[in-house]
């Protein structure tokens, strides 16, 4: 089921940069869904930058100079209206400076290769996109299966080959769930580690940004540019590892596949010596009580392009903006409040461990068809997807994605996770993760 990855970049690492872009924007133009805008002319400069550094025996600006690297159709562009892959701002004025992340990838050295299709302003963990289409799967050549959502496009730029990285946002998974549907490592870091300026936004609590590689250290790399910090993740041996397993909530519903992956993958960490602890965790369940703000955020954000436009919107987005109307003032202080106090407590929860690790979501990538004709068969799905992930985004809380499917078979994501700041533990944690089922799921780095 899984594709080899074999165009564009897969054996053109040996070329000059140019070389590479210049194959990497023709599949990119080819390809259905996945890009809603290309800058050829930006990405060849960085291209060409960065090989007459190298002619010149200079260092590139990093290891990502004139790497192929895509954007989420969320971050502004000086120059161009942001979409946010919807039909109602193609009027909105240009931005009048790039998004902070996106700075920090020119300065970089990346070759920005183009914006990436996405759910309509981030509002669904499926991307599924009524007006530019939905990008299909990689993993499946037989039957096109959601990416996942909302960083649609950037998941399947990377998981197609065409990028080495796809930058995206997570306010509930949006970078995980892709992620993990994609077979790609995706990671949501403490949110106010990453600038989210220039975005247009979900939810101003939870937004996060950073990155979907095709490795732990690619996403420790694109971090550390996206936030400006040193961030260094010492090696970190997985054997002695106190890796908690929550019971409650986050293995239910799972199909018949991503629960015969959990669990050989944890007989496999096991068997490396991680201490796998079972912990029935009832805390963590509690998140579902503190969700509803971020749609008071949202619609705050939409209540008057709404009453303008609603009829260029995707109805289903339209519909849960809305559901924010019905939240009052009071009930949204107090919602703050009650997160607040549940993430102080949970703290006393997730400290005797190093991680807290479960699927990223309970099932494989369901089938585009069937989500797009039943109302009843998306938001049931929309709903499963969400509901692992969303958890951390709630807590302030940390978590990256890794593959942990056995070759051959649809992919399955494993989350690691941990709170608030706990970022380069989590990351090291992953990366110990990464290399003890590396075997399972190779991957190609070129950065």
């Amino acid at each position: 089921m899984n594709q080899p990855i074999s165009t564009p970049i897969a054996g053109l690492d040996h070329l000059p940069r140019r070389a590479l872009i210049d194959a990497c924007l023709a599949a990119a133009d080819a390809s259905t869904s996945i890009f809603t805008r290309l800058y050829p002319a930006v990405a060849r400069l960085a291209a060409d930058h960065a090989d007459a550094l190298r002619a010149a025996g200079a260092p590139r600006a990093s290891a990502l100079g004139g790497l192929p690297v895509s954007i989420k159709d969320l971050l502004d562009v000086e120059g161009e209206a942001t979409l946010a892959g919807s039909v109602v701002l193609r009027d909105a004025p240009p931005a009048v400076h790039d998004a902070p992340v996106v700075a920090r990838l020119r300065a970089a050295g990346a070759a920005i290769l183009g914006k990436t299709n996405m759910t309509e302003f981030a509002y669904s963990g499926v991307g599924l996109n009524p007006h530019h289409g939905t990008p299909a799967n990689p993993a499946d050549s037989v039957l096109a299966r959601i990416p996942g959502g909302s960083s649609s496009g950037a998941a399947v730029s990377v998981a197609a080959g065409i990028c080495v990285a796809g930058i995206g946002s997570d306010t509930g998974g949006s970078i995980r769930i892709p992620a993990a549907l994609c077979g790609l490592v995706g990671f949501k870091p403490t949110a106010r580690r990453v600038p989210t300026t220039g975005a247009i936004p979900l939810s101003t609590t939870l937004d996060t940004i950073c990155a979907m590689t095709r490795s732990v250290d690619d996403c420790i790399l694109l971090d550390a540019i996206l936030a400006d910090l040193p961030l260094h993740v010492a090696p970190l041996p997985l054997a002695g590892l106190r890796l908690a397993v929550p019971g409650t909530l986050m293995l239910d519903a799972m199909d018949a596949h991503v629960a015969a992956t959990f669990a050989a993958t944890l007989t496999r960490l096991s068997r490396a010596g991680a201490h796998i602890i079972d912990s029935a965790m009832p805390e963590l369940a509690e998140y579902q009580g503190f969700g509803y703000f971020s749609g008071a955020e949202a619609f705050a954000w939409h209540r008057d392009l709404l009453e303008r436009q609603e009829a260029g919107y995707d109805p289903r987005v339209a519909r849960r903006i809305r559901l924010g109307a019905t939240l009052s003032a009071a009930d949204y202080i107090d919602l703050h409040k009650a997160r607040n106090a549940w993430i102080a407590r949970m703290a006393d929860v997730v400290a005797p461990y190093d991680a807290l690790i479960m699927p990223t979501v309970p099932v494989v990538a369901p089938p585009i068809a069937a989500l797009e004709a039943s109302d009843e068969e998306f938001f049931r799905n929309n709903g499963l997807l969400l509901r692992n992930t969303a958890a951390f985004n709630l807590l302030d809380g940390c978590a990256i994605s890794v593959p942990c499917q056995a070759a051959g078979t649809l992919p399955v994501g494993l989350m690691i996770a941990g709170p608030a700041m706990a970022d380069a533990r989590i990351l090291a944690v992953a990366r110990a993760i990464e290399v003890c089922l590396r075997e399972q799921a190779p991957r190609l780095s070129l950065l």
